[in-house]
Formats: C-alpha cells, structure tokens, sequence
C-alpha cells in the first residue's frame, strides 16, 4: 500500500554440526550517535534494574539457530541443501525477524515455543529475500556479511532454486511444526497470510521493483514508500505475527504493525547514514542513497522522528504488560545506538556488545 511521509510520521556451518552458541566479544558506540544535530527526545525507555538485554539477544539466537539447523538437515539433493544452509547460517546474521516475533509474542504471556516456528520461518523468508536481491539482475551483489554471496558461491541457477525452496519451506514449517495445543488452526493460517503478503507484490517484491526503478532517488515520498516496503514490511510482519500467535486483539495488532513497520524503516535509515558517513553507497540499488537525495540533516530528523514514534507506540503496552515490553524498546535503541554485532561463519552467529545493555538508558 503506497503511503506519503505524513502517513509513515503520523500516529496511525560445517553442514552436519549444529550451530555453536553464540559468544560475546566487545564493541565501541556507532558514529551515529556523534552526527545526530537534534537530539530533542523526550521519549525514555522505562526504567529497569533486570533487563539484560545482550543476555536476551544471546539466549534466543541459540534457540533460534538450533530451530533452524533441525528444520535444514541435509537430504537429496544434498548440494541443494548445503546451499540453503549456507544463505540462512551466514555469518554476521542477527536474527531480528525471528527474535522480534518472539519479543512480540512472549508480551502477552504467551509461551515462547508457539512462536518459535513463526520466528524459524522469518529467517527463512529474511534469508530468501536476500539471496533474490543479490542476483546480478536485482542488486547485484557479490559479497553478503563479507563473504560470497549465495549466486557467487553456487551460482545464478542454484541461488534462485535455494529463495525458491526457502519461502514454501517457511510456510510449511509454520504450518507443521507450531504447537496445535498452543495456537489454533485459523490463527495458522491468518500467520501464512501475513508472510504471504509481506513477501509478495504489495510487500518486498514491491519494494524491490521499485528500488529497481529508481524510484528511491527522485524525492522523500518515494523514498520512504521504497524503505517502508522493501524493509518495513519484513519488521512489521514479524512483530504482529508474534501478536497473532498470542491472540491479540486486532487494536494491539494495530499497534504492533505500526511499531514494527517503523522500527523496520528507522534500522535502514540509519544503516544508510552509518555507511555515507564511512564512504560507501547505500543498500539502494546504483547508489541511490536516502542520504544523497535527502541530504543528511533531513534524514537524521527522520531517524529522530521514527525513534520517538516507535517508542511512543509502546507505551500502551507498558502500562499493561511492565517489563516484558523491554524487548520491544530494545529493538528501538538497537536500531539508533547499534549496541550489538555478529560475527561469525556458517557454523555459528556471535553476538557482542560494548556491555550489558539495560533499558534503564534514556533515548
């Protein structure tokens, strides 16, 4: 669905091991933090003396790695398999989709193991997209998280046929493999739906077009409508799906599009600026960066904006839920202050971070 800037800122391994736990190493403050002109927030994140939110982070990757790993076992064709594991297990990933649905879910109180098969599935599609967007007729692109992308390593035919396995995988391990004493059958399906559009041609696909067509160079509406579509929806996907497994009602999945779409669009703003600041193009394709067309003291307020915006969304939560809504506010701060990195190979993904990240820090 298009959408204007008002609407966005308004209030509406080897293969046959398992993944190795992650492992924290250190990490310094991101640029972005010396370049922000404005920084006007009066939006905090609650206070709290037991959120850990590196511990967080840590302890789902194992699980969701270990999800994955069981969902991806070597069958035949087994280079096919090897190249499925090899675009989902690639170092530096961070797991957001997945740990998002599941932050989402765990809100409401619900069991994390409802949401783990939803959240197994997101990486899937999250991976698929990206082994489409690098084909040398999308972004071209060789490299991903600083090795061979999926076509440089396999080739063109085989990277096509591992996006293509990819998808339909995730939607039958959403279908076999959720708890049915957990989450009821039509709630299944109204998640399949979900996916289903996010990847399709109102969601990615949408925005990938677009990107392709130059759209995100000519102005700020184009921009935002590129952003909203090619990243925004994947984040909002993930944070309403972990409502719709709780059994939320369709106000609180209101509110959880909204906070995901944005938080979606504020990561991408920032990536962007963090890589014109360092010298290099934008993830846009022929370096159509948001920061070339809309220079760096607008986008900078649009990160300002979105920040204060996806925390404000959260309040109606916190006032019901208390801490479990830390999470939620963490992905906020993450997006802006880059507190967390992976590193790692196809054999394990290993968070850092500077220190223990308490959500008692103020925006």
């Amino acid at each position: 669905m298009a959408f204007s800037t008002s609407s966005l800122l308004s209030s509406h391994l080897p293969i046959s091991k398992t993944p190795k736990p992650p492992r924290l190493l250190s990490k310094t403050h991101h640029p972005i933090l010396s370049l922000r002109p404005r920084c006007s927030s009066s939006t905090a994140t609650p206070a709290s003396t037991s959120f850990d939110l590196r511990s967080y982070w840590t302890s789902l990757i194992s699980v969701i790695e270990s999800e994955l790993d069981a969902a991806l076992t070597i069958q035949y064709p087994e280079n096919m398999y090897e190249a499925m594991r090899y675009s989902v297990f690639s170092g530096g990933a961070k797991r957001a989709p997945p740990i998002m649905c599941i932050a989402s879910c765990e809100l409401f109180g619900t069991p994390r193991a409802a949401a783990l098969p939803t959240a197994a599935a997101l990486e899937m599609v999250h991976a698929a997209s990206h082994v489409h967007d690098d084909l040398p007729y999308m972004d071209a692109a060789p490299l991903r998280r600083g090795r061979p992308s999926t076509h440089a390593k396999y080739g063109v035919d085989v990277a096509l046929l591992v996006g293509d396995s990819l998808f339909p995988l995730s939607y039958t391990h959403v279908i076999t493999k959720t708890p049915p004493d957990l989450v009821p059958r039509e709630v299944l399906l109204s998640v399949l739906v979900e996916i289903a559009r996010t990847v399709g041609c109102n969601g990615m696909a949408a925005g990938q077009l677009l990107d392709l067509t130059g759209a995100a160079a000519t102005g700020e509406v184009e921009v935002l409508q590129v952003l909203e579509k090619k990243f925004g929806g994947l984040a909002e996907c993930s944070a309403v799906c972990g409502g719709m497994l709780a059994g939320v009602n369709e106000e609180d999945q209101a509110a959880l599009r909204q906070y995901g779409r944005t938080v979606g669009v504020l990561y991408e703003l920032v990536d962007d600026v963090l890589m014109e600041s360092n010298g290099r193009a934008g993830k846009m394709r022929s370096n159509a960066s948001v920061v070339r067309t809309l220079g760096m003291e607008r986008t900078l307020e649009l990160v300002e904006q979105l920040r204060d915006k996806a925390k404000n969304g959260l309040q109606r939560f916190g006032d019901q839920y208390g801490d479990r809504v830390l999470p939620l506010y963490s992905f906020v701060d993450y997006a802006v202050e880059r507190g967390f990195e992976v590193e790692g190979g196809v054999e394990a993904a290993a968070v850092t971070a500077a220190a223990t990240s308490s959500a008692a820090a103020s925006s």
